[in-house]
């Protein structure tokens, strides 16, 4: 098992909870996390690696809740259908999405697709796919993935096409996709990560990159209805540089009743970005 160094970073933006940079050196493998997924209690998860590997590990929390280090197996391979690895080409991973029954789903830019996992080590399963993913721009498609209560899934792109044109959201039910349901988009932010929280409400995550200024983070989230995504919340806003390359969110409720974000930043395999965890309350963030 493999842990980290714990440091602080200042509270500049509200709700901020804590942060933390990971290191695993002796996996040559380790970095370009994309997404996250944390169990109810907040001590378990899985990551997940663009370069298609996914990890298993557990935080180690001080007495206020804070992550003070984590324990993790190695990289383990993504496979394809059969006992294969991932080809190359098909390895860019970038959203995660644990189901009620303990399985996972990926999604994946390049070649955009969604892949069922019985568990970390099983063989993956192709859902069908809509038409309109063959069309999407080939680093940019399917960056976020979550999943409901009901086991309904619900993926979009990085890119919604145009600063004035909403993200569409793509619902995977009673094995068809629909496409009836849009997020609208604010600014030059772009989407990296989702989560359905334990509200039943969808957290969107966005990523504003503005060179060597760095990133700034913003984290949404909407009712869902039937035909729309409504009653828009603004839970985080981080000012730019004070986080690296966030891209995967979890949201889970703690001890006390608050609602947590755990967010995982992709280092882009760059000695001069870091892995981090950084977690927000978002009930002292948001609107209600």
């Amino acid at each position: 098992m493999l842990g980290l160094e714990s440091s602080a970073s200042p509270p500049h933006a509200r709700g901020f909870f804590g942060s933390i940079t990971w290191a695993m050196p002796d996996d040559y493998r380790f970095g370009g996390l994309s997404g996250i997924e944390v169990s109810a209690d907040g001590l378990t998860f899985f990551a997940l690696s663009d370069a298609g590997g996914i990890i298993a590990g557990q935080f180690v929390r001080d007495a206020v809740g804070r992550i003070i280090s984590v324990n993790a197996a190695p990289v383990r391979p993504l496979k394809a259908r059969g006992q294969s690895m991932l080809a190359n080409g098909r390895t860019d991973a970038e959203g995660l999405a644990l189901a009620p029954d303990g399985s996972l789903y990926v999604s994946f830019e390049r070649a955009a697709r969604v892949l069922h996992y019985a568990d970390p080590a099983a063989s993956a399963t192709n859902l069908p796919e809509h038409p309109d993913f063959a069309r999407m721009q080939n680093n940019s498609s399917l960056e976020a993935l979550a999943i409901d209560a009901d086991g309904t899934l619900f993926t979009l792109p990085e890119r919604s096409g145009g600063t004035e044109k909403p993200f569409p959201v793509y619902r995977f039910r009673d094995g068809v996709w629909d496409q009836t349901l849009n997020v609208p988009r604010s600014g030059t932010f772009l989407a990296v990560g989702a989560d359905i929280g334990p509200d039943g409400r969808f957290y969107l995550l966005e990523r504003q990159f503005t060179g060597i200024a760095g990133f700034a983070t913003r984290l949404r989230s909407f009712a869902i209805t039937e035909t729309a995504m409504t009653d828009e919340r603004m839970h985080l806003q981080s000012i730019r540089g004070q986080h690296d390359n966030l891209e995967g969110v979890s949201v889970w409720r703690d001890a006390q009743g608050r609602l947590r974000a755990t967010m995982v930043s992709d280092d882009n395999f760059n000695f001069f970005q870091s892995t981090q965890i950084v977690e927000y309350l978002l009930d002292d963030a948001g609107q209600g």
